[in-house]
């Protein structure tokens, strides 16, 4: 090669040599731009008839050797070679050293045997990629591979800096690097026809903190998991147990030096506050890797790293053993309805649009700033079942939060016209969304017995969770939005104008046979302006925590499982903020009451099965009487088999005395739940107790009893 340079070294002017490098010389530079397509065409060993030449790419060396052989420096750059006409014994062995003059040795990578094709099942395939620790020609090492298709060359870019040409594997990129190991740092430099750009690794199972964007590699862990009668018993449990969820952001639920908790310290805490309310399960706003803290999780990057804002991986498995072993579960919210737009990321992997759609009609959300998957592909498909297997599997989780499946199924989802490109058969849902979630809820099922998967669902699309077989999208529960819409609203309307909305808590009930719901006051219904739950509710101080009471008690009576956001049961006055911890628990009675009687609530609703045991079938809500409108009163029937109990809620701030309500059985009922309880807060109206059922029909019931209905209170009673 034409002012080829080689370091001083017993080949140092071999001809050979310099011939086989000017022939090549558009091949070298490519390669020493890190351009070259496919590196082990040029690098490793050539045979030119009579003489041997060796090529290997050495970014950081200041000398080398192959099998004790020193090689030549080419331009003082990465490139080192050698010819002669007798290879070494131990052609594949090269030593190095760096500028610190550390030694490294290792198989070239360039020269070991090529691993076979991926496999053509996009599923199957999911296993080779990322980065695993290895072995090759008896040294340790890491083996990296990625789906870049269209790029037109692939570097692994180490956590020292060194960058190292990756060779093409049917529209995959892998490399064998020697002597790295876990906890290395990686990226991937994707080279196309947009220039050179840095991005981590999508199946990387551990990332570094903000602001590094690098992967880091981790191992199978050796985490010992204790929760082994947890996971034994949640296969065996029924489908209809009570579920009672405490939604949790973890960068926000508590802080320590005005730093998140790592996740150690947030179990202890959660276990702590929690367990003592009596909820069930403890969700999590999403955990996986994500730049923007003020996404809560939401425009995530990593799909199968946890955020490390609270630890490692190994953190957050104990995380779950913990709560397990306290008796909670933990369901991880989970977006694969879209992905941030960081250019380090996902988007436009290879140059061009490969995890989301090539059509912006279909790739773009621009309300949120991300974009959709492209369901149609078989291998983002097959990453993101995967992902939803790694944290089911990984992590012991108990359960998968979709979020947005209405944006995934609709086409039109916040598109205006002329915005979204209609399915082929002219529609606006779906077919390959829908046909993946169908895959999805399938999976967890089938290889995880006991897990839920939950759909936040915005539409009245039905069949939610209707069977895969029956045309269903398979889903355990659907987040009720229609319910919380029209209980917040209704809720907020002054008392006093509450007979013109009479019709609200009746219309809530309506779709609650249409699926299984859960019913849910988020993270969503306490910011951007929308204030605080106390802070909606109308009146003075003691009404407003009265009619949060009231509220909750309609909640925790009504079909369907629960879901209360964090700070829900502390009556915080202010909005949720992300940014700062929840404030302490405030001592005094009103803010105090309300802890009790969401335990009494959670209790009551675990203890009782006419509260849980029927809300996966049609009419365990049953209307006593619908037309107390002019007194805000609502009386209803909550029955499962032989069990029954009867709700009435006064949603005014004058006690009714007398009030006569249908039972359906005679003798004696007692008082089991009453919001206006001392123990509350409440002003103590209440009726000692207990009452008895006289044989005066009434309500369409044949027994009946005069009673006090408490001011915006609730009453639950059962048989004696």
């Amino acid at each position: 090669m034409r002012g080829t340079r080689c370091n001083r070294g017993p080949n140092a002017l071999n001809p050979a040599l310099r011939t086989f490098l000017a022939r090549h010389a558009a091949t070298v530079a490519s390669l020493v731009a890190r351009e070259l397509h496919d590196p082990a065409a040029l690098l490793g060993w050539h045979d030119l008839g009579g003489t041997q030449v060796f090529l290997t790419f050495l970014p950081g060396a200041t000398r080398g050797w192959v099998g004790g052989r020193a090689l030549a420096r080419i331009d003082r750059g990465p490139l080192y070679a050698w010819a002669g006409a007798e290879p070494p014994p131990d052609r594949r062995r090269v030593r190095w050293l760096d500028a610190a003059g550390r030694r490294h040795e290792g198989p070239d990578p360039w020269s070991l045997p090529r691993s076979p094709q991926r496999d053509s099942d996009a599923a199957a395939a999911q296993a080779d990629y990322g980065a695993r620790p290895d072995t090759a020609e008896g040294a340790d090492g890491v083996r990296y591979r990625v789906w870049a298709p269209r790029a037109r060359a692939v570097a692994l870019v180490l956590g020292d800096g060194r960058q190292l040409p990756m060779c093409p594997l049917d529209g995959d990129w892998e490399l064998f690097a020697p002597g790295e190991r876990i906890g290395s740092g990686y990226r991937f430099e994707i080279v196309s026809a947009h220039g050179h750009v840095l991005k981590t690794d999508p199946h990387a199972r551990e990332v570094e903190p903000r602001p590094g964007w690098g992967a880091r590699v981790t191992g199978r862990g050796p985490y010992a998991w204790t929760d082994g009668a947890w996971m034994a018993a949640r296969t065996r449990a029924p489908t209809g147990r009570p579920t009672s969820i405490y939604e949790v952001h973890a960068g926000s639920y508590a802080r320590g030096d005005g730093m998140p908790l790592r996740w150690g310290e947030l179990a202890e805490r959660l276990v702590a506050d929690v367990l003592p309310l009596g909820f069930t399960d403890v969700e999590l706003l999403p955990v996986m890797a994500h730049p923007h803290a003020g996404s809560w999780g939401y425009q995530s990057t990593g799909f199968f790293a946890p955020d490390p804002r609270h630890g490692t991986p190994d953190d957050l498995r104990a995380f779950v053993d913990r709560l397990h072993g306290a008796g909670l579960g933990v369901i991880l919210d989970w977006v694969p309805g879209h992905f941030a737009t960081d250019p380090q990321a996902l988007a436009r992997f290879d140059g061009a649009p490969l995890y989301e759609p090539a059509d912006p009609r279909r790739a773009e959300h621009r309300a949120w700033g991300t974009l959709a998957f492209d369901y149609e592909r078989p291998e983002v498909r097959a990453f993101l079942l995967a992902s939803a297997r790694h944290w089911l599997q990984e992590f012991h989780v108990d359960g998968l939060r979709v979020d947005a499946v209405a944006s995934m199924v609709f086409l039109d989802f916040q598109r205006g016209p002329g915005e979204w490109l209609p399915a082929a058969d002219g529609g606006a849902e779906n077919p390959a969304a829908i046909s993946f979630l169908q895959e999805l809820t399938e999976l967890v099922h089938h290889e995880f017995p006991g897990a839920r998967v939950y759909a936040e669902d915005s539409s009245i699309r039905p069949g939610t969770t209707a069977p895969v077989a029956c045309g269903g999208l398979g889903f355990d529960f659907k987040w009720s939005l229609g319910w919380m819409h029209d209980t917040l609203g209704y809720f907020a309307t002054d008392p006093l104008f509450r007979r013109h909305v009479h019709d609200a808590l009746l219309d809530a009930t309506a779709y609650a046979d249409d699926e299984h719901h859960v019913l849910p006051l988020s993270h969503d219904e306490v910011v951007h302006g929308k204030r605080s739950l106390l802070g909606r509710m109308p009146g003075d101080e003691w009404q407003r925590h009265a009619n949060l009471r009231l509220m909750y008690a309609w909640q925790w009576t009504h079909p369907g499982a629960k879901l209360l956001f964090m700070g829900g049961e502390r009556a915080d006055p202010d909005e949720w903020d992300h940014r700062r911890a929840l404030p302490p628990a405030v001592v005094e009675p009103l803010a105090t009451g309300l802890g009790r009687l969401i335990t009494d609530l959670n209790a009551l609703y675990r203890g009782e099965p006419a509260l849980h045991a029927a809300d996966d079938r049609p009419g365990s809500l049953v209307w006593l009487d619908r037309g107390e409108r002019l007194h805000s009163i609502y009386a209803y029937l909550r029955r499962a088999g032989d069990a029954v109990a009867v709700v009435l809620l006064n949603c005014t701030p004058v006690p009714r005395y007398g009030f006569r309500v249908g039972l359906p059985s005679g003798g004696r009922w007692r008082e089991r739940l009453n919001t206006d309880g001392a123990a509350y807060g409440g002003s103590n109206v209440g009726n000692l107790g207990s009452l008895l059922a006289e044989r005066d029909p009434a309500m369409g019931q044949r027994w009946s009893a005069a009673i006090c209905l408490p001011p915006l209170a609730a009453l639950v009673l059962t048989p004696a």
